[in-house]
């Protein structure tokens, strides 16, 4: 009787994982749909783009597939699997996120006082440290290896919060990182196009750097079989590399040139005339 009794609580306790983060995911997007609609009332010209809205649907459906099963059991029993999470939440799905532009959103959709409002929180100093290319950098390729050569990841994964504690990480780090180098979304710390290409291929360096130490076992502290660490590396190595692709190919998608044109100076000729200089 006991032992039915603890069978179905493990059951239940079970399905409120799986409901909790569905439900989270589906008022994401009842959201962002609801963000959608008031900016198309308050300014029909503008309109909204299909497509940021179709990227917010696919960063929503990617956190979906790491975060329910299959995956989600199959991260828990085996180091492959805790990959495969890693790279749809913290490089797939900010990616997506980001392309759906949330920012540019909020600032259509709400009234012009509380749009003035996150502008001025945006362009503060903490805004505009945190958004600097380097802390984004540091955040999201230097925590892998705070995480996978350091006794971190065994204290996270070992208890359920740790492992909440691992995606929110994930995500917020993937998120910043791709906002700062290939958002369409403003960013008052945001470089060059040449300084933003500079960073993002030491994140690739940094990253296949990680995964090649991963794979022949130098200063690994993961518990989990050999094989499993070795497919693990090879999963960030290749996934890695295409998801920094894609972010490279957002950032030339979301460039715009700088059609300024240089200032000319009036200057006056001993004769009276003015000439341009």
């Amino acid at each position: 009787m006991t032992h039915h009794m603890r069978e179905h609580g493990h059951a239940a306790g079970s399905g409120v994982l799986v409901l909790l983060p569905a439900l989270a995911l589906l008022a994401a997007v009842g959201a962002y749909l609801l963000l959608v609609h008031r900016a198309r009332r308050r300014n029909p010209a503008l309109g909204w783009s299909r497509w940021r809205t179709a990227g917010f649907v696919s960063a929503m459906a990617l956190l979906g597939v790491a975060l329910l099963p299959p995956v989600a059991p199959f991260a828990h029993e085996d180091f492959r699997g805790h990959m495969v999470q890693h790279m749809l939440i913290g490089m797939y799905a900010p990616l997506a996120l980001v392309l759906a532009a949330p920012v540019s959103l909020l600032l259509r959709a709400l009234p012009a006082a509380r749009g003035r409002q996150l502008t001025a929180v945006l362009h503060s100093p903490p805004a505009r440290f945190i958004a600097h290319p380097m802390v984004a950098l540091t955040l999201s390729t230097g925590g892998l290896a705070a995480l996978y050569f350091t006794p971190l990841h065994h204290a996270l994964t070992s208890n359920p919060a740790g492992h909440w504690v691992l995606h929110a990480h994930f995500l917020l780090s993937g998120y910043l990182f791709a906002y700062v180098i290939g958002g369409p979304d403003p960013a008052p710390s945001r470089p060059g196009v040449r300084v933003r290409l500079v960073y993002l291929g030491v994140a690739i360096a940094a990253h296949a750097m990680i995964a090649q130490l991963m794979y022949g076992g130098f200063w690994v502290d993961i518990y989990a079989p050999i094989d499993q660490v070795q497919g693990g590396a090879q999963l960030m190595y290749y996934g890695g590399d295409i998801a920094e692709l894609l972010l490279a190919a957002a950032l030339v998608a979301t460039w715009r040139p700088d059609h300024r044109r240089p200032t000319t100076r009036c200057v006056i000729t001993p004769r009276g005339t003015s000439a341009s200089a």
